[in-house]
């Protein structure tokens, strides 16, 4: 009886293993931009979901959106990921943040989960509520953009942030059940579009100078 017992729950491991391998979505997309006023760049690793972004100001206003992800994104994603660098030279100059970023359309929404920064605890426009999730606290707010630059041409449209109030640690697994935070933004009174573009863990860089590597993958 144990042997067949044991050959049993090896099955059941085996199958449950196949599960979560079929399950899993492999990491599909990358871009590297940046608005003309620096230099950018991303290196793949030989890891998957693995990237090494860097980044250089030549002139004030310069910003770049560096990341890997998939494309389309959805809502019921849950992703992982490990910084195991993250630094801005030299450290005072500008500002940067990580954050799991993307868009949606009908309506044009850009959105933000931010686990890390530097020099700046991105803040903007309303604050509107909170959300908890794996074990991080979050602040929501809600910022309309006017006439700006969008993946759908210059748009009016806005922007909706959780932005922890601690930050994520370096060289650890995370985890952004981004569930979590698409309900916490609807209990708030905000709803992202009824169609995913592209999703992502991004490096943002404004006005600075900097690297990071990163490592994402479908949790």
């Amino acid at each position: 009886m144990a042997k067949k017992l044991l050959a049993g729950i090896l099955v059941i491991i085996m199958v449950a293993a196949l599960a979560v391998t079929a399950s899993a979505e492999a990491v599909n997309y990358s871009q590297n931009w940046n608005n003309g006023k620096g230099t950018s760049s991303i290196t793949h690793g030989s890891a998957a979901g693995n990237f090494s972004a860097s980044w250089s100001r030549s002139s004030d206003g310069f910003n770049c959106v560096i990341g890997r992800g998939w494309n389309p994104g959805k809502t019921n994603r849950a992703v992982g990921y490990n910084v195991g660098s993250y630094s801005l030279n030299p450290s005072g100059t500008g500002c940067s943040y990580i954050s799991l970023y993307g868009w949606t359309l009908n309506s044009l929404v850009e959105y933000y989960v931010v686990e890390m920064w530097i020099n700046y605890r991105p803040v903007e426009g309303s604050r509107i509520g909170t959300c908890s999730s794996d074990g991080g606290s979050y602040d929501i707010y809600k910022h309309q953009q006017v006439n700006q630059p969008s993946i759908s041409g210059t748009q009016t449209f806005w922007q909706i942030f959780s932005v922890r109030t601690s930050q994520a640690s370096k060289n650890s697994n995370n985890k952004i059940t981004f569930s979590n935070h698409v309900n916490a933004w609807r209990n708030a009174g905000f709803n992202l579009g009824s169609t995913h573009n592209y999703q992502m863990m991004a490096v943002e860089g404004y006005n600075s100078s900097g690297s990071a590597n990163l490592t994402v993958w479908d949790a």
